[in-house]
């Protein structure tokens, strides 16, 4: 897909390093949404009422901060660096209904994912939502 955009928009990757945490975790937040409601709709056709509720409750910002607490053992130095960035990045918002440990956390594992897509690891990134997954026991099996 990225290379698909850089043909159509002719836009030049930049060093990922010189990227603001903020700014990886605003695409890494649009990122890991779209990997859970795909996960969602691909499990078969529900009704939106139920899919919504079931994307909102795995991307909260309390289900990412204890997926990455899952993830620290396995991550490699580079990625804990990139979530230790974007946990400490000051940021002059937070979500609600979230304690400003799991929203610095969370912002963490969403810097994280938007490194890891920019990179064009996907493999990687999927691997460890799969990963969080699994060991949150969330996975999206059934449609209640």
């Amino acid at each position: 897909m990225m290379e698909a955009l850089r043909e159509s928009f002719g836009f030049q990757d930049a060093d990922l390093r010189t990227y603001s945490p903020l700014t990886l975790a605003y695409i890494g937040d649009a990122v890991y949404e779209l990997v859970i409601r795909t996960l969602l709709v691909k499990h078969g056709n529900a009704q939106t009422n139920w899919l919504h509720k079931k994307a909102s409750s795995l991307v909260k910002a309390s289900a990412q901060a204890e997926m990455i607490e899952k993830l620290l053992p396995v991550l490699t130095e580079e990625e804990e660096a990139v979530y230790r960035r974007g946990r400490n990045a000051k940021s002059y918002t937070m979500a609600k209904n979230a304690t400003m440990s799991d929203y610095r956390k969370a912002t963490g594992f969403e810097a994280l994912m938007g490194y890891l897509y920019l990179k064009e690891d996907l493999g990687r990134m999927i691997e460890l939502i799969r990963l969080g997954l699994d060991r949150g026991g969330q996975i999206c099996d059934t449609k209640n």
